[in-house]
């Protein structure tokens, strides 16, 4: 049973069965009729659908950005040891440029 634990075993045996999972879904899966012109357009409700759309993610990805950061920031200061004035030091000064970093964030 050991055996089947080891690293390079059980990758091969999860490979092999995503690898089965995989050739099992394409058999289930859909598949356009030949023929039916209105199968390659994109659906719109009715009206004309445009074929590609690409949307601007360039006003969230900042609050996205610094919202990972502060996740950070709660990781550092959270895992403080007790009763060190360094540590306490640095995970203040780790804040602080978190607080500096959130004011050039929102300046305008």
């Amino acid at each position: 049973m050991e055996v089947l634990l080891a690293p390079p075993v059980a990758f091969a045996l999860v490979l092999t069965a995503s690898f089965i999972l995989f050739l099992l879904m394409g058999r289930v899966s859909y598949r356009p009729q030949s023929g039916n012109e209105a199968n390659p357009k994109p659906y719109a409700c009715g009206e004309e659908g445009q074929p590609l759309v690409r949307p601007d993610y360039g006003q969230v990805f900042p609050f996205a950005f610094f919202f990972t950061i502060l996740h950070v920031v709660a990781l550092v200061t959270t895992t403080v040891p007790d009763g060190s004035v360094g540590t306490i030091t640095m995970a203040l000064v780790y804040v602080a440029g978190a607080i500096v970093g959130l004011i050039v964030l929102y300046r305008r």
